[in-house]
């Protein structure tokens, strides 16, 4: 008997499903669904994302990098891990992390692990965010820093204590979602087992990879959908770490 706590890919009945909005990095699909308990139906919105990847980089100190960003839907500069979509064709996870820690955090890192993998909110959208862990730290000469634009054009990087995060995230002092999973998971795995323990980088991702029995994350059908504007490539000359260590 297997126990664990886990959850289960399950997939309701769909009646009709339609997108009813199309944008640049998102869009909306309205699925008219069969309840399997009374057989009535209802409609759901559900927000089609191409999900995401972010890293919380830690160094020989214990401190972890930050970043300071604009983020105009709620109209707030945030605290936030490095992190971005996985937008770019056939690009694996680990690259995407790889890719964004290089952009954003100015740093490369050489070992690296799988901290946790989470739904942002599965009330309204299917975005999956994979969260890695990312030591060894080195940094990217001036010189061959990647120069951001809109938003981040303005995106400050500091290293802040990783007891100073966590307090920060339980006084709600810092609010997105994704700083504060990502500090109190690298707490909780620094004193429980320590961060060799932690996944390997190439670990499966279910609501990426799909199940064993073939169901993913995504339209009615399984199928994995979203808007058809992925990048082709990524950042250039953005060599990787080893894959844990």
């Amino acid at each position: 008997m297997n126990d664990a706590l886990q959850d289960r890919p399950e997939r309701w009945p769909v009646d009709a499903s339609q997108t009813v909005f199309g944008g640049a990095i998102i869009s909306v699909r309205q699925d008219t669904v069969r309840s399997p308990v009374d057989g009535a139906t209802f409609t759901r919105d559900v927000v089609v994302h191409p999900g995401a990847v972010a890293i919380v980089a830690l160094d020989e100190q214990e401190r972890v990098l930050v970043i300071s960003q604009y983020r105009h839907p709620v109209g707030y500069r945030l605290y936030e891990l490095p992190a971005g979509l996985r937008d770019v064709d056939g690009e694996p996870s680990l690259q995407a992390a790889q890719r964004e820690l290089y952009e954003e955090g100015h740093v490369r890192a050489r070992d690296w692990r799988v901290l946790t993998d989470i739904f942002s909110s599965p009330g309204t959208m299917d975005e999956a965010v994979r969260i890695y862990l990312a030591r060894g730290i080195t940094e990217v000469a001036y010189g061959e820093r990647y120069n951001g634009i809109h938003e981040e054009a303005d995106m400050p990087v500091s290293w802040q204590p990783l007891p100073r995060l966590v307090d920060a995230a339980l006084a709600g002092r810092i609010q997105n979602a994704i700083v504060c999973v990502g500090a109190l998971a690298a707490w909780a795995a620094s004193h429980d087992g320590g961060y060799d323990a932690l996944r390997r980088p190439d670990a499966p991702w279910q609501a990426v990879d799909g199940a064993p029995d073939g169901t993913q994350n995504g339209a009615p059908d399984g199928t994995r959908i979203g808007p058809q504007n992925g990048r082709q490539n990524g950042a250039p000359d953005m060599p990787g770490g080893t894959a844990g260590g």
